[in-house]
Parts: C-alpha cells; sequence; structure tokens
C-alpha cells in the first residue's frame, strides 16, 4: 500500500455541514473509511467510523443546507460529542492505519473533495490539533476520476454506472456517503489494475 500512492493512504472522508463557508459555517457530521490491499493488490475498504458533531461556538447555521441534510443540529435524539472530540475520535484510528502501513501520511479521498478537506483542515485548526493526519493540501477527488472512468461526476449517477448499489434515501449521511465513496474510488483504482494501467506503470519504472 505504501508503495501505490507514493507513501500516502488513501483514506475516505465524507462531512455534512450547516454551509459552505468551513470558517463560519457548523460541521455537523464526519464520517472516515480507511483502506487497505488484498493479497492479490486490489484496493479493499477496510474500516469505518462516524461522528455526529455539536455545532462549534459561534457557528453559522444555514437553513437551507440543514433543509438539503435533513440534520438537525439540536435534535436530541443525536449523539453529538463536542467538534474537538469528534476530530479526535476520526484522526486516531487514522493515524494508527497510517502507521500499520508504513504510510507517512494520509490523503484524504472525497466526492468534490476540496470541500470536505476544507472543513476537516478548519475544524482541526478550531480545535487547535496539531496531528492533523492528513497531507495538507493535495487530494484524491473522486468527482474527477468518475468523471474519467465513467463519464459521470454526481456520486449516485457514478455508482449506478460503476455497478454500485445506491440507495438515494440514504444519502446525505456522511456514513452512507463515504462508504459509497469509497467503494467508487477503490473501482476505479481497480479497474485501471485491471486493463493493465499499474503494471505499465511498473514496467516503466523498472525500465527506468
Amino acid at each position: 500500500m505504501a508503495e501505490r500512492f507514493r507513501g500516502y493512504l488513501p483514506v475516505v472522508i465524507d462531512v455534512e455541514t450547516a454551509g459552505f463557508n468551513s470558517r463560519t459555517d457548523a460541521l455537523l457530521e464526519i464520517a472516515a473509511v480507511t483502506l487497505t490491499m488484498d493479497e492479490q493488490g486490489y484496493l479493499i475498504i477496510d474500516q469505518s467510523f462516524m461522528a455526529e458533531v455539536e455545532p462549534f461556538e459561534g457557528a453559522n447555521l444555514e437553513k437551507a443546507a440543514l433543509d438539503f441534510t435533513g440534520i438537525d443540529p439540536y435534535d436530541p435524539n443525536r449523539e453529538s460529542i463536542p467538534e474537538i472530540e469528534a476530530m479526535e475520535q476520526i484522526f486516531k484510528p487514522i493515524r494508527k492505519a497510517v502507521k500499520a502501513h508504513g504510510c507517512k501520511r494520509a490523503i484524504l479521498v472525497g466526492h468534490n473533495a476540496s470541500f470536505d478537506h476544507g472543513f476537516v483542515s478548519a475544524a482541526a485548526a478550531r480545535s487547535d490539533i496539531k496531528r492533523n493526519p492528513f497531507h495538507p493540501f493535495s487530494t484524491f477527488d473522486t468527482a474527477t476520476l468518475a468523471g474519467l472512468a465513467y463519464g459521470q461526476t454526481v456520486l449516485a449517477k457514478a455508482c449506478d454506472v460503476a455497478g454500485i448499489p445506491f440507495d438515494g434515501r440514504l444519502a446525505h449521511s456522511a456514513l452512507y456517503d463515504t462508504e459509497k465513496t469509497a467503494e467508487l474510488f477503490c473501482g476505479i483504482i481497480n479497474r485501471w489494475k485491471d486493463l493493465g494501467g499499474w503494471d505499465m506503470v511498473l514496467a516503466l519504472q523498472d525500465h527506468d
């Protein structure tokens, strides 16, 4: 795994938020899926983690965003925890996975990854977390990869073309979207392997 992505461990992230501005709008849910590799060199899902998050003090809550996700930040049935606890709850197993795979850092995989990366980075900064496991700016964006591989950039449509079941009723749950994004990412990487793309890369490296 460490050799496949230049020492970085791909970790799939999805966030549900109360708006589009990572500095001012609340983070409400965050989920992560770590990946591993089987004996044949295929990328597979390893573990999933999820946290419901209390809006940070002074956070903006856009009604349109809440209507879209269907999340009530103050629902008594939500098992929400303070943002700093949520980030550590997500970061701790990621750090462990990075170490287990002999990687130097995690790299965020997301559908429109810059959005998720921005909220993760902002939450880590607000929480004064010094050991953010993710690369500070590089990401893998499945919207772009799916556009290349399947001609679709919307998650549900890309999953449909890829043969991945997708239930629209469960969409906009961080955990569900993360797991589907992980399936999509693994599928694209593994398809490239099956087409001989990775063997070609290795052959070129050996030639050099």
